[in-house]
């Protein structure tokens, strides 16, 4: 009797340290939400390169010290989107650039045979709306609540928008004319629409979390302000590659 009662206590002391043993070890979040998410908000960073087909970057290109990729420039864009479907986001995305570059004549000094110099900048901010594709189905319904998201999903889109653009270029300058030195300070800015495409991916980091990896082609161009006389719209298209983190909800 007494060995008996004596199992049967240590077989209730194994069963409370085995309960407790695995009440210490924190079980694995589920690899699912709860229904399908419904809007995202994400951030981006990135470079942009600039085109530069137009008539105003050959003629600072060829007369100062600068080079179409000077007007490259890093960009951080903020990404609002809204769920329409399983495998399409209404999108609006929020972008901002600035390119700044010292430069000096090639041919030219002042009578001190010193450089001209000048420093040259271009921003562009743009707020444009579009369509996000994804090529797959982001994830699955698992019965009536859980959903179980793809860990990869590539995507493409477009849209279209406002960009804004401002152009400053300030310090010493030749007239050809007698070529005498001056300094002044020429500005133009506008705001002008501009359309652009896009591919990607997105990539599950862990639950709501996604790393984005971006490309899009976006183009634009805008009128230059009277102190460049017989110049075309300067070209404001460029190609922008970017990274950075979205989170669903």
């Amino acid at each position: 009797m007494r060995v008996a009662m004596g199992l049967v206590v240590s077989a209730l002391v194994l069963s409370a340290v085995e309960a407790s043993a695995q009440s210490a070890v924190p079980l694995p979040a589920p690899d699912f939400l709860i229904g399908r998410p419904h809007f995202s908000v994400g951030v981006r960073g990135g470079w942009t390169f600039a085109s530069g087909g137009s008539d105003w970057y050959d003629f600072v290109t060829e007369n100062l010290t600068l080079e179409n990729q000077d007007f490259n420039w890093p960009t951080v864009a903020f990404d609002f989107g809204v769920a329409a479907s399983n495998r399409l986001d209404v999108v609006a995305s929020l972008d901002f650039g600035r390119s700044t570059t010292p430069s000096e004549y090639r041919d030219f000094v002042d009578n001190l045979r010193l450089p001209i110099q000048q420093l040259t900048s271009l921003r562009q901010t743009s707020l444009t709306g579009g369509a996000k594709f994804y090529l797959f189905d982001r994830g699955r319904q698992v019965g009536r609540l859980a959903w179980v998201p793809r860990s990869v999903v590539p995507f493409v889109g477009g849209g279209a928008g406002v960009l804004w653009y401002h152009m400053r270029q300030h310090g010493d300058f030749v007239d050809y004319v007698d070529y005498s030195v001056f300094p002044d300070l020429f500005e133009s800015g506008s705001a002008v629409p501009t359309a652009h495409v896009f591919g990607g991916v997105d990539i599950r980091m862990w639950r709501r979390l996604y790393a984005t990896f971006d490309v899009r082609h976006h183009w634009a161009a805008g009128d230059l302000g009277p102190e460049w006389i017989d110049f075309d719209p300067i070209d404001l298209t460029g190609t922008r590659v970017s990274a950075g983190i979205n989170v669903a909800f």
